[in-house]
């Protein structure tokens, strides 16, 4: 028997549920739809939430024929197939699930069928499009982004699948205790698929354990223990290679800049759940240069060392150092002004000319660096008291340019900020005896 989710797969658009932006009274898709304009789209977001099943009621609602193949595994025969289905009836819609692996021979030979119209494509991915799929199929196709199911969606979801006795659970008589089906939803984190098939687990299996001690089993309901013994694990989108997972690591560098422990806290959690210890340590590496940096440099050496140790430890002990260090860069406080100030001076490399370097500074460890004027100026500093003499060492092009602009946001920086302060005065008021 074919599974619950693949049964319940919607005929028409009033039958999807969810992605009211695009298939609600008067969006975007409805409006192709009804229309009878369709055109070439791709449509993205995590797994299970209803990407197959738009394409499929879009298929039922304007009786096209439907055909559905996978870019990664089927060739180009498969597609050429579908190709001459499309020319003998005039329009085909092809479902093309993970579309981001279409290679480039695939590829070469569907451009002109799109442009064509002779198939009418939508593509299915996890990944978004922007990022991993081709101009050039990018270019022929509408993009639309589906959202995550909501609570409401997925018990409307539940309840009809109770109640259908064709496709659903219905001829079962299976009723579901309110605090069952919020497990189940929450077990199944927007889902449906997953949401749907825990469904159809916890409704066979109770019969079946009702039936096995000669209970009646006519009609039953589902307990939330019963329920919690049908679904053992939250089914999360975790792709240590997929754009989900990009979401994810923005999200925790976010958190700790903007000082939420909790929050950091949690999207770890999640980055410890995918195993993924590589972009962690990396990115905890950033976070403690870019966004701590002279506000509290020891917390970065901290950072470092808690991150060779979650290394060496491996998961699922790596966890606890890891958290060690992003509650202290959380806790710590903030300064960006070492990033801010090498991409200013990054900006003006690549803006601005930027005259030669002083002669005084050049090389002069060569034979005819003399006679070149290399070096024969320059002062050393080690020789003056406080080791430090004014001199130039910017280009003409850029004299009195300032790049640090420190903040003062900790007793460290402060400290820094005064130092820094003095030495540019005493520096602009010598030169400019």
């Amino acid at each position: 028997m074919q599974p619950l989710a693949y049964r319940m797969r919607p005929q028409n658009l009033n039958q999807v549920v969810g992605q009211e932006h695009l298939i609600g009274r008067g969006k975007i898709i409805r409006r192709m739809v009804e229309a009878r304009l369709l055109s070439s789209m791709i449509l993205y977001g995590p797994p299970g939430i209803g990407k197959t099943s738009i394409a499929s009621a879009i298929a039922g609602s304007t009786k096209y024929a439907f055909r559905k193949l996978n870019a990664a595994t089927d060739g180009k025969k498969q597609l050429q197939q579908v190709a001459e289905e499309g020319k003998m009836s005039g329009t085909v819609i092809l479902l093309l699930d993970e579309i981001h692996r279409l290679d480039k021979t695939k590829q070469d030979f569907l451009l002109p069928l799109l442009e064509s119209g002779q198939i009418i494509l939508i593509g299915a991915t996890t990944e978004n499009p922007y990022i991993s799929i081709s101009p050039a199929i990018r270019s022929r196709c509408q993009i639309f982004e589906l959202k995550p199911l909501s609570d409401k969606d997925a018990s409307i979801a539940i309840d009809r699948a109770l109640k259908d006795e064709e496709n659903g659970l219905g001829k079962y008589h299976a009723a579901i205790s309110d605090d069952a089906k919020q497990l189940l939803i929450d077990k199944g984190n927007g889902d449906l698929r997953s949401t749907l098939n825990g469904l159809e687990l916890a409704v066979l299996s109770t019969k079946q354990e009702l039936i096995d001690k000669n209970i009646d089993s006519s009609s039953f309901t589902i307990t939330q223990e019963e329920m919690a013994n049908s679904i053992q694990m939250k089914n999360q989108n975790f792709d240590a290679d997929g754009d989900s997972h990009y979401d994810l690591v923005s999200a925790f560098q976010k958190s700790i800049r903007g000082s939420d422990t909790d929050a950091a806290l949690h999207y770890l959690a999640r980055l410890v759940e995918s195993g993924d210890l590589i972009s962690i340590c990396r990115r905890l590496t950033v976070i403690a240069y870019e966004d701590i940096g002279l506000a509290n440099p020891a917390a970065a050496q901290h950072a470092f060392i808690a991150i060779q140790a979650a290394q060496t430890l491996g998961f699922p002990e790596a966890r606890i150092p890891l958290a060690n260090a992003v509650i202290e860069l959380c806790l710590s406080p903030k300064s960006n002004s070492a990033i801010t100030a090498i991409d200013s001076a990054l900006n003006d490399i690549h803006n601005k000319k930027l005259g030669e370097i002083p002669n005084n500074l050049k090389d002069a460890h060569y034979s005819g660096a003399k006679k070149l004027g290399r070096g024969l100026d320059y002062i050393y500093p080690h020789d003056y008291p406080g080791d430090w003499v004014a001199q130039q060492y910017l280009p003409d092009n850029l004299m009195g340019k300032q790049y640090f602009t420190p903040k003062g946001n900790s007793k460290i920086e402060k400290a820094l900020k005064k130092q820094y302060e003095i030495l540019r005065k005493m520096q602009f008021e010598k030169l400019n005896d």
